[in-house]
């Protein structure tokens, strides 16, 4: 079977028929092996000068977190998702998949065309990386959580853990919120408030999982919230990323896989509006009826509320939120962290996403 970096390898070599990428190895963090493609070609842009220590440092955060997105879909198509020659492993879970599929009938094949988007945007940065000589990142050595033993699953180790999540879902609301924005320090109130709080699997952990039909759903419906609150730091992370940016190609780099993260965004918070109202007769879970209680909740307003932004003097306009730059990187990562996608990750792991986060909120335009 192959792994996610060797799909990836594959498909570099399939799509870039005039360029050859060569594999190198370059240490990133503490203790990690980075590992990367070096094109033969080296960007025009480029042949004066090179990338600023400051670029590379928030490309290679960028990549980490590309790889982390990355495993978590990988983990989501196995189970729900579409798998084919694009997308590395698994073989399906019918019962979960239906589950899934009550939010949207199409909902495996957008996990399987999130997946491969994710992949592409790991194999893109760390090979523009490799090409201006920088180093590039490998997470492999971090690849220790276990797998669910759900059928479908594959057996390998996870950067990611999808089985304890606490997931905020106050991403809903301050999407909806004319007067509430966390970049002037505002706090939203949480869609599903349960969600928030304990710890709630997102995949069938074991077959065991899939014998309570509303057990299953709530874990289905938890996913589907997950997807959107993923893409959500994404949409806001590029964006914040790009104010401290150098050179005009990198900025274009950003700005063109941030649009990516958007559309990902608008797509998962309309298909988590079709979860179904119920409460988890395992957990005590609770969904409740995202429309009865008026438009900060109202499942089909997935366009962004105007909202303040910049002053409040200014009047209100549509925006992605928050974009605040200072800390945003590590804001990431502390977001990631209270997901509960890294239970059970090593110490060195965080410290390796703790350096590469700190390196690129160090970053500045013209260093």
């Amino acid at each position: 079977m192959e792994t996610t970096e060797q799909v990836q390898q594959r498909r570099v070599r399939r799509r870039t028929s005039r360029r050859s990428f060569l594999v190198n190895g370059a240490a990133v963090g503490v203790g990690t092996v980075g590992a990367g493609w070096l094109l033969s070609d080296a960007s025009p842009a480029f042949a004066s000068g090179g990338l600023t220590k400051g670029d590379a440092a928030i490309l290679r955060f960028l990549a980490a977190a590309e790889l982390i997105e990355t495993d978590l879909w990988q983990q989501y198509n196995e189970l729900a998702g579409i798998q084919d020659s694009e997308t590395p492993g698994g073989s399906g879970n019918p019962a979960y998949t239906e589950a899934v599929a009550v939010l949207d009938t199409d909902m495996a094949q957008y996990i399987h065309d999130d997946l491969d988007d994710e992949i592409s945007h790991g194999a893109f940065i760390n090979a523009y990386l490799n090409t201006h000589g920088k180093q590039t990142v490998n997470l492999d050595k971090f690849r220790t959580l276990p797998s669910s033993t759900a059928t479908g699953a594959q057996q390998i180790g996870r950067l990611t853990n999808l089985m304890q999540l606490t997931v905020d879902t106050s991403f809903w609301t301050r999407y909806r919120s004319d007067s509430l924005n966390p970049d002037f320090g505002d706090t939203l109130p949480q869609a599903i408030p349960d969600l928030a709080t304990g710890q709630h699997p997102a995949i069938p952990r074991t077959d065991a999982d899939l014998a309570s039909p509303d057990h299953l759903q709530a874990i289905a419906n938890t996913a589907g919230f997950h997807f959107a609150w993923v893409e959500q730091g994404g949409t806001s992370l590029y964006p914040a990323l790009a104010q401290r940016v150098t050179h005009p190609e990198v900025l274009r780099i950003l700005l063109s896989i941030g649009g990516s993260e958007i559309m990902h965004f608008q797509t998962w918070q309309d298909k988590a509006g079709n979860a179904p109202p119920l409460t988890d007769p395992t957990t005590g879970l609770t969904f409740p009826d995202l429309n009865a209680d008026g438009e900060l909740t109202q499942t089909n307003l997935i366009m962004p509320e105007p909202t303040i932004f910049l002053d409040r003097k200014f009047p209100i306009v549509s925006i992605i939120r928050p974009t605040e730059t200072d800390g945003a990187a590590m804001g990431a990562v502390k977001a990631l962290t209270n997901d509960g996608l890294f239970i059970g990750q090593s110490r060195e792991f965080f410290a390796v996403l703790a350096g590469l986060a700190q390196a690129a909120d160090a970053a500045r335009h013209g260093s």
